[in-house]
């Protein structure tokens, strides 16, 4: 009864996630209201990451991962578009203040946690120095193209790209990617 019962929630919490999306959409919620709203919004969340790690762990490694980092990619984007796209206010700066906290608790966070586990399980750690550099280069790239070169373009006032600028970042951000995943599933696999 209880396998039974954690199957199915995943399967009916995003029904009801869609149910009060349609009864609250273009409504102003009051604070229980948007107590509710947030406790349905986390559920369809883990249900999501739920469903993603099942389809995972069916595909097996590498691409199992890829599969997990692309789900909560989308469902991050998706948060920070609907919370920019709200309005108000800071909120032209959100996306990059969520990729810088994204590099600091990547870099520092769960680098320092695994080193610090590592150690005190096993003495001196072992990693794959391939696989680990290709991810750190990639990081940083993609952290000096997205939040330090915005401060030196002279396009537009303040640290802001143009839209060709943007293009060329987005496009470059991809190529990245691509070659990353390329160089992680075949490669370095």
């Amino acid at each position: 009864m209880l396998a039974r019962l954690r199957s199915s929630w995943t399967a009916v919490v995003p029904v009801v996630g869609l149910i009060v999306l349609a009864v609250t959409w273009g409504v102003s919620p009051g604070p229980v209201l948007a107590t509710v709203i947030a406790v349905v919004l986390v559920g369809a969340v883990l249900a999501a990451v739920h469903h993603a790690e099942v389809v995972a762990q069916r595909v097996g490694e590498p691409f199992g991962s890829l599969v997990l980092a692309v789900a909560v990619t989308v469902i991050e984007v998706a948060l920070i578009v609907t919370l920019i796209a709200s309005g108000g206010e800071g909120s032209h700066s959100l996306a990059r203040d969520t990729v810088f906290a994204a590099v600091m608790i990547t870099a520092n966070g769960i680098v320092g946690i695994a080193l610090l586990v590592g150690a005190r399980r096993y003495g001196i750690p072992r990693f794959n120095p391939e696989g680990a550099g290709a991810a750190l280069a990639v990081v940083t790239t993609l952290a000096t193209l997205t939040l330090v070169l915005p401060t030196f373009t002279t396009s537009r006032p303040g640290p802001e790209f143009s839209p060709l600028q943007l293009g060329f970042a987005a496009v470059a951000s991809l190529s990245l990617y691509g070659v990353f995943v390329l160089t992680q599933t075949v490669r370095h696999r």
